[in-house]
């Protein structure tokens, strides 16, 4: 058998389509809003890249922290013999948990929408670590996920805090959905931002340099690249704010003046008042017990919770039930 293989499951215009269908659904609707995942063309992914290098942004550094701190533990609680990573990407912060897993560790299966990025880090892996098999999948994991016949247990990360892209029913769904992929004694490992104060949270996402705006009004050049729209990034301030009763960052673009932006590959005109905001992401902020109730509602218990030494971000590994 081949050490590396790619699956795709995705159709090669399922980008496409989903891009039309949230751009309508989106930008008809009241209060007007994209989700996140429209940032990361090549150039979203090169300023996400910079964000996390940012001395106001902490939860790549500290979930990095908790990995090189925690990766062995990991490996004693799980046994893991399969390590599926959704959302993989570089599979950068991974190699804590590959090799912390190793020698017992023969399947890496990294989910990714991107080929290029699952190509990329398979090669950089196997060169590094021949005796490890990749099953790579080119796959969006929010619609559910058939995962390849490998070995017990499995371990799946889920690193980053993405989680806190997902709005609490598409939270209660993922992880429905991951439970389902699972067998008792398999394993979930979670990374969450946590709850903090509002000014290290609102700096996290409106950096002094101005990065994090320029990767926001990115999903404005996306849309036009590809949708033959006219939006200006000049056109819009880049806005981030707390709620704190949602307990949640909200990214938003604000309309510098009333102004019209055309897309005529989906025959559509959106008009923007003056001062009208664009929602782009959601960034829920969690609590261990919160985090514990939602993984107990899907079928998962907790059995282990890590965080940073300044206790900023948390690493919760939850076994099936």
């Amino acid at each position: 058998m081949s050490p590396y293989q790619l699956t795709r499951t995705l159709d090669p215009d399922a980008a496409g389509a989903d891009l039309r269908a949230d751009v309508v659904h989106g930008l008809t609707r009241s209060p007007k809003e994209l989700p996140p995942k429209w940032f990361y063309d090549a150039r979203g992914s090169e300023l996400f890249e910079e964000i996390t290098r940012l001395p106001e942004y902490y939860p790549t550094r500290a979930e990095r922290e908790i990995l090189a701190a925690r990766a062995p533990e990991v490996a004693a609680e799980t046994g893991a013999r399969t390590l599926v990573e959704l959302g993989s990407g570089s599979s950068e912060k991974t190699r804590f948990l590959i090799d912390a897993l190793l020698p017992g560790l023969e399947d890496y299966v990294p989910v990714d929408v991107s080929e290029s990025a699952l190509t990329g880090a398979a090669e950089s892996l196997l060169a590094e670590r021949p005796e490890l098999r990749v099953h790579a999948l080119v796959a969006d994991f929010t619609r559910g996920l058939a995962l390849p016949g490998t070995p017990g247990p499995r371990l799946v990360a889920f690193l980053g805090g993405t989680i806190g892209n997902l709005l609490p029913g598409e939270r209660r769904t993922f992880l429905r959905s991951v439970r389902s992929m699972l067998a008792p004694g398999d394993f979930l490992l979670l990374g969450t931002d946590l709850v903090k104060d509002e000014a290290t949270l609102v700096a996290a996402y409106d950096d002094a340099a101005g990065v994090t705006g320029e990767f926001n009004k990115n999903v404005l050049a996306v849309i036009d690249r590809e949708l033959g729209a006219d939006a200006d990034p000049e056109d819009f301030e880049h806005v981030a704010v707390w709620d704190a009763e949602r307990e949640w960052i909200e990214m938003r673009l604000r309309a510098r003046r009333a102004l019209t932006v055309k897309i005529p590959e989906l025959d559509l005109v959106v008009p923007f008042a003056a001062g009208e905001e664009l929602r782009t992401e959601v960034s829920a902020k969690f609590r261990q017990e919160g985090v514990r109730e939602e993984l107990a509602a899907a079928g998962l218990g907790l059995a282990r919770w890590w965080t940073d030494s300044g206790g900023r971000y948390a690493l919760s590994l939850a076994a099936a039930r």
